[in-house]
């Protein structure tokens, strides 16, 4: 295997270290009507019952939890569509620190108001996460805060990693894990745990057509400029920022790569609340979209990470009404 870009499975162990016992160990569940749509045997990862709804609280408490207290007396900034904010802001609570979360235009108006709620101070800049991240590390800097990434960041990344190390304990036996990518920090922290303690697993990374940059960046060995439609999936949307880490990891640590178009996106949202009674949010929905279009996977055992449930309430009106 190519050598990654750092430790992994000592950057995972240490994460959860810091945050063991600090957040939720979500069940791995069965799901009947995915294990007969497939003819494999397959179980979902529920990250969308973690706090804050999603995985994204993992390595936003791995990073804060590692910050010196004056780091903390300065506070953080971030960039988000969502999901890593409302995981910086639930971390800066537990931990008595400031906040700024900066959001792309694209972010639903009810993931702002839920980081506002959450206790984050919102500001909006940018039409692509790229030029929201490039911007929040410049506020950072100005201000001498720390800034933290949602996924170009070893300590963010062995958080999310922390699901995998839950999953092999969980189920041992799991062949292969189907993920959902925007940066790549959730699969890059999974599989590249997965690298030395269950090598024998398969990685799929999972995106929307519309919007499969890290998959093109990673191609072409290097960060390319990929254009983005919309998609159901809003917290995968986008590009990927200059010298990020997790295009050299998932190059060597995900081994297949799968996109969906939206119509199989939001037909699996839908066979969630229908089949499973659970709400999930897009990028979970790429994940299972996935999964029931992948080749023949009878017999095998399957894994999906559920890694969102932040489904808003406007998009969940259009998702049942079918447009």
């Amino acid at each position: 295997m190519t050598a990654l870009p750092f430790d992994v499975f000592a950057e995972v162990e240490r994460a959860h270290a810091r945050i063991g016992g600090r957040l939720v160990t979500t069940p791995l569940l069965p799901s009947s009507w995915l294990s007969a749509a497939t003819g494999a045997e397959v179980r979902l990862k529920l990250e969308n019952v973690q706090v804050t709804g999603s995985f994204k609280a993992r390595g936003a408490l791995s990073r804060l939890c590692a910050l010196s207290a004056a780091d903390l007396r300065r506070g953080v900034v971030a960039a988000s569509s969502g999901n890593h904010g409302l995981g910086i802001a639930h971390a800066a609570q537990l931990l008595g620190c400031a906040a700024t979360v900066f959001v792309p235009t694209t972010t639903p108006v009810d993931k702002r108001q839920a980081l506002a709620a959450s206790g984050a101070h919102v500001e909006v800049f940018g039409d692509d996460c790229v030029l929201t991240e490039a911007h929040a590390r410049s506020v950072a800097g100005e201000r001498g805060a720390v800034y933290v990434s949602p996924y170009n960041d070893a300590l963010v990344i062995g958080g999310q990693g922390t699901v995998a190390r839950e999953l092999l304990q969980q189920w041992p036996a799991v062949e292969v894990v189907y993920v959902a990518v925007g940066g790549g920090g959730l699969i890059g922290g999974m599989a590249g745990w997965a690298a030395r303690a269950h090598a024998a697993v398969e990685w799929v990374g999972c995106s929307p057509a519309a919007s499969p940059a890290l998959e093109r960046c990673v191609r072409a060995g290097r960060v390319v400029d990929v254009p983005c439609g919309a998609t159901w999936s809003d917290s995968t949307h986008g590009g990927v920022e200059d010298g990020a880490i997790t295009v050299p990891l998932c190059a060597a640590v995900v081994d297949r790569w799968l996109q969906v178009d939206e119509p199989a996106i939001a037909a699996a949202m839908r066979g969630s609340l229908q089949h499973q009674h659970m709400l999930v949010e897009g990028a979970a929905g790429v994940a299972i979209a996935a999964l029931l279009a992948d080749g023949d996977l009878r017999g095998r055992r399957a894994a999906v990470v559920v890694c969102g449930g932040n489904l808003p309430w406007s998009r969940l009106q259009e998702l049942v009404a079918g447009r």
